[in-house]
């Protein structure tokens, strides 16, 4: 009888609950966010956030690097270290919001340097749970539907999440540990009702766009490892 009742006492100690085993995914996702600091001439050091994908390699709003990064000299901020970072490829706010930017691999602890970090390869319904990473924290979402945003912007604007967040930041499935997007911009979200037949539009917050994994998929070089 003691044996029964201590065996049942081991077991519940180390039955883990749902709750620690999603925190525990959500820590091993924020291994991959940083910051990328810029310091544009005359103007204040502006620190934004990026998404480490590995081999040295770091993904984030081209927005967030800004138009001229030969004067701004970008940084990323990871793993403890301040390191500086070539701009790869660029794109724009107009066109594909990417930045993509290399940092020397060999600057960084051993735990990160094996680190690789997989892009999505499906897209996941409305309402599907999502976390947005960043360094000091994760932020739990949903997948957004285009149908409450403004008509215009539907197509151009597909990926969102539920709320808006911070540019550069990665929206991530947790339960897969990909990398789904990276946060571009707010967009305006609405609730929309008829009334004498006419369609009336209140605004309602603001969704989170960002750039899809199979765009960043696309922006990446071909001969870019990660």
């Amino acid at each position: 009888m003691r044996l029964a009742v201590w065996l049942s006492l081991v077991v519940t100690a180390t039955a883990t609950s749902p709750h620690v085993l999603a925190q525990s995914v959500d820590d091993d996702l924020r291994v991959y966010a940083v910051n990328v600091v810029k310091t544009p001439p005359l103007e204040k050091q502006f620190t934004g956030y990026g998404i480490y994908l590995g081999n040295g390699k770091v993904i984030t709003a081209a927005h967030v690097v800004g138009h001229w990064p030969a004067v701004t000299r970008p940084r990323v901020l990871i793993g403890g270290q301040d390191l500086p970072a070539q701009v790869l490829k660029i794109g724009s706010l107009e066109t594909v919001d990417l930045a993509l930017l290399s940092i020397d691999q060999s600057q960084l602890p051993a735990s990160l340097q094996l680190r690789r970090n997989p892009l999505c390869k499906t897209f996941p319904p409305v309402r599907a749970k999502m976390v947005v990473v960043y360094p000091n924290r994760t932020v739990a979402t949903q997948i957004f539907s285009p149908q409450f945003i403004a008509p215009q912007y539907r197509a151009s604007h597909s990926s969102l999440i539920k709320e808006e967040q911070s540019s550069g930041s990665g929206v991530f499935i947790a339960e897969q540990q990909c990398l789904l997007g990276i946060i571009s911009q707010k967009v305006r979200k609405y609730i929309f009702r008829r009334e004498y037949g006419r369609l009336l539009a209140s605004a309602n917050g603001y969704a989170g766009y960002f750039v899809p994994a199979s765009a960043i998929a696309e922006f990446i070089p071909p001969e870019v490892r990660f």
